[in-house]
């Protein structure tokens, strides 16, 4: 149990790439409808990455600053949020405290048409934990309502952590891709952490036919361990006809959790007539595509950012239904932040890492 003056331990960063620095701060007091949280566990994930570097590539040496868009230093980064209620605000049922929660982390303002919608990830002030607010590289963390704070079910709490980013943007892209039939493909290139989540879900829906693409010999083979049907490197000079032969030259939608220049054209390539290409990967970068094959292929290009409130509700569903972690995922000591986030950054992560607070 906290006191009025009890302190916590959080790791932020100051300035945008150098470093997470551990740092004691007071615990907060919840007034009102908010709900202190102590974490049990957060993922690190690569959106992670983008926030500690400070920008997204836009191509031709130019960077998007996250500084110019609203994210104020210092920050603590973490999404992927389990923790158990320790402290609620006047408004909201005591009963509640002691149980362990998923928290949604992609807030909104609550108050613009988007908002009441229920598409709190697409708002434009957002204040969205581990980006615009303290996330959960930290012990405990403050949630203004208790309508972002979820039910596991009988999910491993370690596991589902991972539900709140990695999963629901997985998901959300999914649903954008509609009915797909036996005789149609899927596409997925990357085959981190998002891109194996994807090919789980996608074989646990009853695709037949799943494409992974990576460049890692590894990852390739841990995309067929998870479900996937055949898996190619992109590098390959024939990788199209190899994609064409696999999928009957019938992919109706590729899932791009890379987001680079060439994995965007290459999908654009592999796409059928009226397929989706879904784009969910930062790597940055920009595209020149000639824009009458756009039209006469009739191919639709989407962005798909994290996911809304039901999207996570239908998941943790889904999720307790399915066996969906059928993936690496190491646990490590929260303390241990700042060497799992630069394993990520520098691309020696297979499957995921979630760091425990114990």
């Amino acid at each position: 149990m906290t006191t009025e003056n009890s302190t916590y331990v959080r790791y932020q960063f100051n300035q945008f790439g150098l470093g997470l620095e551990k740092t004691e701060v007071k615990i907060p007091k919840p007034t009102g409808t908010e709900i202190l949280v102590r974490v049990n566990y957060c993922g690190v994930c690569h959106s992670d990455v983008h926030i500690y570097e400070g920008y997204y590539g836009l191509g031709q040496g130019k960077k998007l600053s996250l500084q110019d868009r609203g994210i104020k230093l210092p920050v603590t980064l973490g999404h992927e949020i389990v923790g158990t209620i320790e402290a609620v605000g006047n408004q909201v049922d005591a009963s509640q405290i002691g149980k362990q929660m998923l928290v949604y982390p992609w807030i909104g303002c609550g108050e613009c048409s988007v908002c009441e919608r229920g598409e709190e990830n697409l708002c434009t002030k957002p204040a969205a934990l581990g980006v615009f607010k303290p996330g959960g590289y930290s012990e405990y963390v403050l949630i203004p309502h208790p309508r972002y704070l979820m039910d596991l079910g009988n999910l491993n709490p370690s596991h589902a952590s991972l539900l709140a980013c990695s999963g629901l943007t997985t998901f959300s892209a999914i649903k954008k891709i509609g009915p797909i039939h036996n005789d149609e493909a899927v596409v997925v290139i990357g085959c981190g952490g998002l891109g194996l989540l994807a090919i789980r879900t996608l074989s646990l829906l009853g695709v037949k036919n799943i494409i992974g693409l990576d460049l890692s010999e590894q990852k390739r083979e841990l995309a067929l361990k998870v479900g996937a049907t055949s898996a190619f490197d992109p590098s390959n000079h024939n990788i199209s006809e190899s994609v064409l032969k696999a999928s009957n030259a019938n992919s109706t939608a590729i899932l791009d959790f890379v987001g680079g220049d060439t994995t965007v054209e290459l999908g654009l390539n592999l796409v059928r007539k009226g397929g989706k290409i879904i784009i969910i990967g930062l790597h940055g970068g920009e595209l020149t595509y000639p824009i009458p094959y756009i039209i006469t292929k009739a191919i639709s290009i989407i962005g798909s950012y994290t996911g809304s409130l039901t999207d996570l509700k239908e998941l943790i569903e889904f999720a307790n239904k399915h066996d969906l972690f059928n993936l690496p995922i190491e646990v490590r000591p929260l303390n241990e932040a700042n060497a799992a986030l630069h394993q990520l950054a520098d691309g020696h992560v297979e499957g995921r890492i979630v760091l425990q607070n114990s």
